[in-house]
């Protein structure tokens, strides 16, 4: 009788989590989240900051720490702020600083490919959260 080899690895308890369904990768919009100024401050350089809460409204479900949220429900945020809305509850961030996230995000990702309007909803977030 002759065995089948299988992979040491091929029933591996530690294998990495699998996402609830794979997520949607899009470096083009990354990039362009990149060269947008800091939704809050206006500073640069930034980097593209995941919403992982939950939006249902908006189809947004919320994400867990072994997984990664669309890439399109990103904001510019500077390398400070990025690491502030880690800390802490991440919804509460938002509230701080006036920003509706989710709407936003929205907003830059169907504005893509166009850096001004891009650039424009950025400012509109900014003075919205002054009003």
């Amino acid at each position: 009788m002759s065995m089948i080899e299988r992979p040491a690895t091929a029933f591996a308890e530690d294998r990495p989590a699998k996402q609830k369904r794979p997520r949607i990768n899009d470096e083009a919009h990354l990039k362009l989240i990149r060269q947008l100024p800091c939704i809050i401050d206006g500073t640069y350089p930034v980097e593209a900051a995941h919403i992982r809460s939950a939006c249902p409204r908006l189809g947004k479900r919320s994400t867990g720490k072994a997984e990664k949220p669309d890439d399109k429900w990103t904001l510019p945020l500077s390398q400070k702020r990025h690491a502030e809305q880690h800390q802490g509850t991440e919804l509460a961030f938002w509230e701080r600083y006036g920003i509706e996230p989710f709407s936003t995000a929205l907003a830059l990702y169907a504005a893509q490919g166009d850096i001004e309007a891009m650039e424009q909803i950025v400012r509109n977030a900014r003075k919205d959260r002054a009003s």
